[in-house]
Order: structure tokens, then C-alpha cells, then sequence
């Protein structure tokens, strides 16, 4: 989920803007706020309007080491498209990326959906490597991905921890992004200041991160029938407007069976409050990071109306961080899980940001 901090900045904005749905529509449809080049849109093609849930899964999986992970991934369309990474957050898998992915791959996209680390089939290659999870280690994991897979620039689309990986890569390494889409805004972590309180209604919402703090959630998290109700309360509480059956749960959760999704899970929780160190490794990574680094490459913001942890508003609070050609979009009506609530506006959002 999001950095608490940034929410608490946030939500003293009041409605702003009124919410617009931009399922299913191109380049014309953007906030008073954006900023693009004269006559981009014509060129931007739509993306097809597709009902969400249309596809429930990806023909095969693909394993490649990267770092000290073996990576399991999905891709779909041309081996020498353009490439787009699509990135997860928690408690989700890959699946949440099932109708986006075909819908790129249909434009000529190269897409590659990675499992991140503790997910699914991902795996460390060697036992003695920490089970650590702080936001540097799964960006430095993405990175590590695209050097195995010899892509050298790719445009980066997440949402939760996916967001947040994307934009760190974005802002330490700009030189591989070639665009992004960051629902929720700018979630690079500020350490120092999620060790003050928020707002009480943001605490209230982050219920689940003092859970995992207490023995009683890890071994919650532990135990595999306990943590697939957690799971799937967080989808229900995140998602107010999404139906979704038991199949459409069954199939993500399988992802949390990998034995290191407990562990992975409760470090990143647990460090984002400061409450475990990271492995000193990644230090220097996350002293760039308290910084706050701003974000270059071209960039469309999106926020979920629904969601309890994006506040209504026009994305005023995080806009100072994207320095480069920028846009922002509300997306009416949908939830956290935005690319698999609004599979064609988050396409078309990768299809628009790659032309900014």
C-alpha cells in the first residue's frame, strides 16, 4: 500500500477537481494540470474498450536470474516492441495486469510482468541472502530484470508497491525510463517522517501495518488460511466498488504460497516504520532516497477516487516532484487496484504517457 506520509499531506485537500472516468479514452481526456507537446494526442492511438475480467490469466510463465533473484515473469507481444514494465503492489500478483498486458501487447507493446520478490515463482538463488524488503531492494530487482533481459530503457506503469518501485527507478535511474504511470503520485518512502504521527484517519486506514507489527499478525501472515482472509479484507476495504469472485481472489492468492512472501510482506511493513534495519547493502540507495529525488522522465499521475488511501484532489500535494512533461488523471468509481478495476484507462494511460 501507499506511504502513510503522503496521504497525510494530502488530505486536508477536499474534493478538488470533480472525479473523471477515462476508461476507454485517449490523449484528450487530461487535468487542467497537464503538460505535452502541441498535436501529441492526435498521433496517441485509443486503446480498445475492454471489460474488465475479460482475461484471467497469462499462456505461460518465463524465468530469468536477475541479481539474487530467479525471476518469474509474464510477457506478451512482440520480442522487439517497445517495452513497458508492469509492476504489482500487496497483497497482489501479476494477475491484476491480465487484461492490460494483451490490451498493449495489441498496439505493438512488448510487456513484461514480473513476479516481485516473495511472489509467486520468484525465488532467491541462494538461501543465505536476507529476507529483506526495504523499497531499494525491489527497485534494484527491476533493474536487475532489464539488464538480464537486455532492455535498456522501458516505460515503468505500477500501482502500490509497484508505484513506488517504478518511481524510484525514475528518479535514480532516469536514463532506463522512457515514461511512467504511477498511480497514487510520488511514494518514494521518507523514512524519518513515518516516524510521525498522521492524521487519525490516515492510522485508521493503515490498520494492517500495526497488525504486522505485533506477533499476531506475522504469525497471521504465517498461517496460509489466515492470510488469505487478511488478503482478501484489504481488497474489499481498498476496492468498495469492485465485485470480484472467489476465482478472480483464488488465482492471485496463489502467489502469496511462495515461502518467502511472509517474510517479504513483514520486512517491508515493519521497516517502513522504522521498527527493523534494512541489509546495509542498499544503504547509499536509500540515503538518495530520504532526499526526496525528483522525477524527470514524462509522467501521468493516476488517482483512484475510490481508494482510502489516494485523497480527492488534482494531485496538487506530490505535483513539485515530477519535474519533467507531467499529466494527472481521477479515475471515477475505481479502487486501489487499478489496472485490473480499469484495465483500459491504465493501457491507455501507458499508451499516453509513452507519448508524452
Amino acid at each position: 500500500m501507499i506511504d502513510r506520509r503522503t496521504f497525510s499531506k494530502a488530505v486536508g485537500l477536499g474534493t478538488g477537481a470533480a472525479a473523471a472516468s477515462l476508461s476507454g479514452l485517449g490523449g484528450a481526456a487530461r487535468a487542467a494540470s497537464g503538460e505535452h507537446r502541441p498535436g501529441a494526442a492526435a498521433a496517441t492511438p485509443s486503446v480498445p474498450t475492454l471489460t474488465p475480467g475479460t482475461h484471467t490469466g497469462f499462456a505461460r510463465m518465463k524465468h530469468v536470474r536477475a541479481g539474487v533473484l530467479d525471476i518469474s515473469y509474464a510477457e506478451a507481444g512482440p520480442a522487439h516492441g517497445p517495452v513497458v514494465l508492469c509492476l504489482h503492489g500487496w497483497p497482489y500478483d501479476i494477475h491484476s495486469f491480465a487484461d492490460v498486458a494483451p490490451l498493449l501487447a495489441g498496439l505493438g507493446y512488448r510487456v513484461i510482468v514480473p513476479q516481485l520478490r516473495g511472489h509467486g515463482d520468484t525465488r532467491f538463488l541462494s538461501a543465505r541472502t536476507p529476507r529483506t524488503a526495504e523499497q531499494s531492494a525491489v527497485a534494484l530487482d527491476i533493474v536487475a530484470l532489464m539488464d538480464a533481459l537486455g532492455i535498456d530503457k522501458a516505460a515503468l506503469a505500477g500501482f502500490d508497491w509497484g508505484s513506488r518501485t517504478a518511481d524510484i527507478i525514475a528518479a535514480l535511474w532516469p536514463e532506463r525510463v522512457k515514461a511512467l504511470v504511477s498511480t497514487s503520485g510520488y511514494l518514494i518512502t521518507n523514512i524519518k517522517a513515518q516516524l510521525e504521527p498522521a492524521a487519525p484517519a490516515v492510522e485508521h486506514n493503515w490498520w494492517y501495518q500495526w497488525y504486522f507489527a505485533t506477533e499476531r499478525g506475522k504469525k497471521a501472515m504465517e498461517i496460509p488460511q489466515e492470510r488469505d482472509a487478511l488478503c482478501r479484507q484489504v481488497w474489499t476495504l481498498v476496492s468498495p466498488g469492485w465485485t470480484f469472485d472467489d476465482a478472480t481472489f483464488a488465482r492471485t492468492a496463489r502467489a502469496f504460497r511462495n515461502p518467502d512472501y511472509a517474510a517479504i510482506v513483514l520486512f517491508n511493513y515493519r521497516w517502513r516504520i522504522g521498527l527493523v534495519q534494512g541489509d546495509p547493502r542498499y544503504d547509499r540507495y536509500e540515503e538518495r532516497l530520504a532526499a526526496q529525488p525528483s522525477i524527470g522522465v514524462p509522467t501521468i499521475t493516476l488517482d483512484a477516487a475510490l481508494d482510502p488511501f489516494t485523497a480527492p484532489g488534482d494531485g496538487s500535494s506530490y505535483r513539485h516532484h515530477f519535474t519533467g512533461r507531467y499529466e494527472h488523471r481521477t479515475l471515477a468509481n475505481i479502487g486501489h487496484n487499478v489496472p485490473q478495476e480499469a484495465p483500459t484507462a491504465f493501457a491507455q494511460a501507458v499508451v499516453d504517457a509513452d507519448r508524452l
